[in-house]
């Protein structure tokens, strides 16, 4: 891999910088980790290395064929990049009382930082996890689906349209475009579209969504930026911008020094914390906390009726271990949301478009409830519905829309669990059973079942 000397000259004089070992590092293969969703825990990767910052985060000793693992498709955990999990630990030291919160994750696709913020808050908080580009929208709400969280909704919004929030958010945290210098390892394209330019674009561009989004942060508001680029460009030189745009106060965090994460001061006294992959088992990563210290002037409450529907309440409320919800029809989806955010619903309706609002319930038909994907998956639902306990080559044969070769099934709706953790639905009619896997979550892969 042949690396700029552009970038080189860049990051000469920058607090950490080893170019013998970046380089040497950049010859080795980028290291796998993932993250534990803490409410789907079933004991898996407990001999691993762990990620020193991140309570749920584990090293794997090889990268493996996730595809082929109905746990990752069950949400029982995330493959996330190990210096990006330092979130947990920055969190977790400026928000010690992370109830009742309202967090954006404004640039959140593919959803590595939203899952690993949903398993940190309590059930009355709220996340609103965001991207612009519906493509990626997409797999965000895909992930968010499969990890399991109520209190987890999808926008897909452009970030000045968030700015109209004024005041609504405690915490915002934005994971900006970047030029990609920290992927390399992982991604050989980012080197390819590497340039002077891209870095000077890519910095006009963070510098542009920060102050779009500015607004919609309440007073000591945390504001939590980060990127996967070295430049000083895009890390200590955008926080010296918003020192100087705006009223702030720089929260540092303490670290262990056998960590080998770089602390960094910007010019203006910013603290900020750089991830080289010669110092640390991880990919390179910038990350910095701020608190908004000046007045925000906070939307005004919302009259509205409830849309609360008993109807569906009785109809639907099996699927879920807590019936003490709100049942609702958003658009075209049956939903429910825990009492406290019917209104969020109608404050965001103001600004943004809810690409999804707490768990899909599926609809009525003319006798029964058909319900939706997303309760299997759920961490809500109710974990006496009858259900069919699968072995991984069961449980593979479902994911790609298969016969699952099981008869004599009890008629009705069930839960295909493997490892005690839902993958969806299937409707038996005793000779046979329909699955109700949705289309595009389906494995397309050719499987060889000889070896499982």
């Amino acid at each position: 891999m042949v690396l700029p000397q552009k970038l080189f000259n860049d990051l000469q004089g920058i607090k950490g910088f080893n170019k013998p070992a970046f380089i040497a590092a950049h010859e080795l293969a980028a290291a796998t980790s993932v993250r534990i969703n803490p409410y789907k825990d079933i004991g898996l990767f407990t001999a691993n290395e762990k990620v020193p910052w991140c309570s749920n985060g584990v090293y794997l000793k090889e990268r493996p064929v996730f595809t082929l693992d109905p746990a990752f498709h069950a949400g029982a955990y995330y493959v996330q990049e190990a210096s990006s999990m330092f979130l947990e630990h920055l969190l977790n030291s400026v928000l010690p009382d992370k109830k009742g919160l309202r967090v954006l994750d404004l640039c959140a696709a593919p959803g590595g930082k939203s899952t690993l913020i949903a398993g940190l808050l309590d059930k009355d908080s709220l996340l609103i996890s965001n991207e612009v580009i519906r493509a990626r929208a997409s797999i965000l709400e895909e992930n968010m689906e499969r990890w399991g969280y109520m209190n987890t909704w999808v926008t897909g919004n452009d970030p000045r349209d968030f700015g109209r929030l004024t005041g609504y958010f405690d915490v915002i945290v934005v994971d900006a475009p970047c030029s990609g210098s920290g992927l390399w390892r992982k991604d050989a394209r980012a080197l390819d579209e590497w340039s002077e330019a891209n870095v000077q674009l890519c910095s006009e561009r963070q510098q542009r969504i920060l102050a779009d989004v500015w607004p919609a942060l309440k007073e000591d508001g945390i504001l939590v930026y980060a990127t996967c680029s070295y430049s000083p460009q895009e890390d200590e030189d955008i926080l010296d911008w918003l020192a100087s745009e705006y009223v702030v106060q720089s929260l540092p965090v303490e670290i262990k020094e056998e960590w080998g994460i770089v602390a960094v001061n910007s010019s203006k006294g910013m603290a900020g914390y750089r991830f080289f992959p010669d110092k640390v088992k991880g990919e390179g990563f910038f990350i910095a906390a701020l608190q908004k210290k000046e007045d925000a002037d906070e939307l005004r409450p919302v009259r509205f009726k409830t849309a609360h529907d008993k109807k569906i309440q009785q109809l639907a409320g099996h699927l879920l271990k807590d019936n003490d919800l709100l049942f609702i029809k958003d658009k075209e989806n049956y939903c429910a949301i825990r009492p406290g955010h019917e209104t969020d619903i109608h404050l965001l309706q103001q600004a943004v478009y809810l690409r999804k609002t707490g768990l899909k319930l599926g609809s009525p038909a003319a006798k029964e409830w058909l319900p939706d994907h997303e309760v299997a998956l759920s961490i809500d639902a109710n974990t006496s519905l009858p259900g069919i306990n699968a072995d991984r080559e069961q449980a593979l044969r479902y994911l790609k829309r298969e016969d699952m070769g099981i008869g004599d099934l009890e008629k009705g709706w069930l839960v295909v669990k493997y490892n005690g953790l839902g993958l969806g639905w299937v409707k038996s009619l005793g000779n046979r059973m329909n699955n109700y896997l949705p289309k595009h979550w389906r494995i397309r892969m050719d499987i060889d079942t000889s070896f499982l």
